[in-house]
């Protein structure tokens, strides 16, 4: 294993002695000490959930700004950096990073990339802890959840417009007998990514089953991804077509490599699948790194209309 060096007994002494008093339960693991048994309490879940939503704070710890998840087992430390996959790679705790130790209430995380990395451990609630870097003065808050029990609608629906980004197409495999034609009827291929002047996306009609490196694509504009005011599961989005104005959809997550567009003005639902899948892994360097921020999707006042 990766030696690396920890924090001087005089410090942990200090801490020791300056620490108060810490009482803590996680699920059936109940933890009282001075200070916070954080090692314990840090392998308590399979997972941890980095809620980039609550992160508070200017600064940044890498590693955590990448992950969708992070896993402490046996000094071994483990991170989701794709949606796509989660939950099968790594028997769900995705590839390991780097290794950790932790002690009174510090963790100290020695990542493949990133180097050494000191925290401040903080229970929140029974099920949150939050990861405080002095240096940046930056906390980051982690939900926990076992691999059984893990809440992948709110992964795919907090994330969602990094999941469209994680694949290079995707390809229409399905459109519903019922429903009126309409001009989207043609278009076999989505492409969305980041421009330079904001989320833009690319349309192609070319045949299914066309190679990916052979794709011509027809348009390009911009679209945008909104909440729905009072409903968590529901996300819309419209792709601006100069030539007939804004279409749109209401969208839903199927699994990890499929979403469904239902067209209200048509009553017509298509299904598309990820082909491409971009893997996002240790290194912050390159095109092939990205990182989380949070999400600042405007608000829709409608109502659900796929039945």
């Amino acid at each position: 294993m990766k030696k690396f060096t920890f924090l001087s007994s005089a410090i942990l002494m200090m801490l020791f002695l300056s620490s108060c008093y810490t009482e803590v339960i996680l699920e059936d693991v109940f933890i009282e000490d001075t200070p916070l048994q954080t090692r314990q309490v840090l392998e308590a879940y399979d997972l941890w959930y980095v809620d980039i939503q609550s992160t508070q704070g200017y600064g940044e710890v890498p590693f955590l700004q990448r992950a969708f998840t992070i896993s402490f087992v046996n000094g071994l430390f483990y991170a989701n950096n794709n949606i796509s996959g989660i939950g099968k790679t790594g028997n769900g705790l995705g590839i390991r990073v780097g290794y950790y130790d932790a002690v009174a209430g510090v963790l100290e995380i020695d990542h493949d990339v990133d180097g050494i990395w000191t925290l401040e451990v903080i229970g929140v609630n029974s099920r949150t802890l939050e990861l405080y870097d002095r240096r940046s003065n930056t906390s980051y808050y982690l939900d926990g959840y076992q691999r059984s029990n893990f809440d992948y609608d709110r992964l795919f629906y907090e994330n969602i417009e990094l999941l469209l980004q994680e694949y290079d197409v995707w390809e229409k495999t399905y459109v519903s007998d019922t429903g009126f034609a309409n001009e989207f009827d043609e278009e076999n291929f989505l492409q969305f990514f980041e421009g330079n002047s904001g989320t833009r996306f690319r349309s192609s009609v070319d045949a299914l089953g066309t190679p990916l490196s052979n794709i011509v694509w027809d348009y390009e504009g911009f679209y945008e991804i909104y909440n729905v005011e009072n409903d968590e599961t529901l996300k819309t989005l419209t792709l601006d077509y100069a030539f007939m104005g804004n279409d749109y959809f209401e969208l839903y997550v199927i699994d990890d490599r499929t979403i469904e567009l239902y067209h209200p003005d048509s009553q017509t639902v298509y299904e598309f699948q990820g082909r491409g899948y971009i893997q996002y892994l240790k290194s912050d360097s390159a095109a092939k790194s990205r990182k989380r921020v949070k999400s600042n999707h405007p608000t829709m006042k409608v109502k659900r209309q796929r039945k």
